[in-house]
């Protein structure tokens, strides 16, 4: 399809992790029109990173980047492809739509979240930071790897055998315009053959012409990697193809006692999440770190940036916090920062947001709900309907910058899917930093 559309490209396969933050850092970036990744969430954020921590990084962040889904959750993918008016896909669909839109070309500025952790090291997130239940699942699904998108329905149930909660403390800096109250999206009509390429001849490029593969570039092979984890992989989050069965009983747990606080639960062993494919990078997978003492290991993939733009709403980490700002503590099931809607190719955890909202959207989901109905919440999440289920544990808040205090010895803290050290974090909304390609939107019921 790239090829049809006339669109000259150059393919590199990543042999190593962090491999595509070395290539963007080293690339003349006026020879390109974007850098797309043929993978997860994870290769993205690599690529953005790396921007982040060049010389020219103001103008090097601008660099449209885009996404062709082949990893496992596929989040970012899942909000492109809502953006450009198609029903919700998985797998192979997911993958053809996102080809699709960017052949027809098109970008969208592209909310990032500077995140400071405890030690100090900053990086930048387009999609999440979580702690709770969804890192613990993330991470912990990871050896199930091989399963391609199933690893997170085979996670989430091991998950929910073994639910823990928190204690922690959540401030944040409200919007000063709350959004409309989170409901679910309607209408994402639009048929694959609705959408066209544009018949107009491709404009000239600036760079010489590469329409090359991987095996014509001079790279060494890779390390033979497993074929499931790169393929797309049909099987949905918690899916029950939308329907579900009606769990009996009421939110505080019918038949099922109530969480109490772990202080115990161990961190997994680092097991940091390899990036599948990318045409800035199509990688080989990842060997899991050695288990040994939690934290050092995923520490090590998080960039000390030098780069960026000052986080002006945000005092050091462990001072005071400036009036204006909401603090709550409490025990909470999960905690979820994310800044696009889509949590999942299939999981849509704010369904109102926006690329360039300039908002960081948290939900989070307090001790004392049961396993069946947080079930129920993430199965209403697929249809982003989750909020209106008047679920007593679920919140919800639009902000602008936030601070994480975990108050519980141990757990897991991810920033896009990534394990970083545990510990306080903050980090705050900088508005269009990024720019991403999306293709034209859809408006339902409108010719493109």
């Amino acid at each position: 399809m790239i090829s049809e559309a006339g669109l000259s490209f150059n393919l590199i396969q990543t042999e190593r992790h962090n491999h595509a933050r070395e290539l963007v850092q080293g690339l003349s970036l006026s020879e390109w029109d974007g850098i797309v990744t043929v993978s997860g969430d994870g290769l993205l954020y690599e690529v953005l990173n790396g921007l982040l921590e060049r010389p020219d990084w103001e103008e090097a962040v601008k660099t449209p980047v885009g996404i062709l889904p082949c990893g496992s959750g596929n989040a970012l993918a899942g909000a492109v492809n809502q953006h450009g008016g198609f029903e919700p896909a998985l797998g192979i669909d997911l993958l053809l739509n996102c080809s699709l839109l960017l052949c027809r070309g098109g970008s969208h500025p592209l909310d990032l979240l500077s995140v400071t952790l405890a030690s100090g090291s900053r990086c930048f997130s387009f999609l999440s930071v979580a702690w709770g239940f969804v890192s613990d699942v993330d991470i912990q699904s990871e050896r199930f790897r091989a399963l391609g998108s199933a690893r997170f329905t085979l996670g989430t149930v091991l998950g929910l055998a073994t639910l823990h909660t928190y204690r922690g403390r959540l401030s944040y800096l409200p919007a000063m315009v709350e959004p409309a109250s989170p409901a679910p999206a309607h209408g994402l009509p639009r048929a694959k053959s609705e959408l066209t390429l544009a018949p107009g001849p491709a404009p000239p490029v600036a760079h010489s012409p590469l329409h090359r593969s991987v095996s014509d570039l001079p790279l060494p092979l890779p390390q033979p990697a497993l074929t499931s984890p790169g393929s797309p992989e049909p099987l949905p989050i918690l899916s029950l193809n939308g329907g579900g069965p009606e769990l009996a009983g009421d939110w505080g747990g019918a038949g099922d006692a109530p969480l109490s606080p772990d202080p115990l639960l161990p961190s997994p062993p680092g097991s940091p999440k390899a990036a599948q494919l990318s045409p800035i990078t199509e990688g080989a997978s990842e060997m899991p770190a050695p288990s040994g003492l939690p934290a050092p290991t995923p520490v090590a993939r998080v960039a000390i940036s030098a780069g960026g733009p000052p986080d002006h709403l945000l005092p050091p980490l462990g001072t005071p916090l400036p009036p204006g700002w909401v603090t709550m503590e409490g025990d909470f099931v999960l905690i979820l920062a994310i800044s696009p809607s889509h949590l999942g190719a299939d999981l849509v955890a704010a369904p109102h947001a926006r690329f360039d909202d300039g908002l960081v959207h948290l939900c989070w989901v307090r001790g004392g709900i049961s396993r069946a109905a947080l079930l129920r919440l993430f199965l209403a999440m697929e249809r982003g309907s989750h909020f209106s289920l008047g679920c007593p544990q679920l919140g919800y808040a639009a902000a602008r910058a936030f601070r994480l205090e975990p108050l519980t010895p141990r757990g897991v803290l991810t920033v896009d899917g990534e394990q970083v050290e545990y510990g306080p974090l903050q980090a705050q909304v900088h508005p269009g930093l990024g720019t991403l390609l999306t293709g034209p939107s859809g408006c339902p019921g409108r010719e493109p």
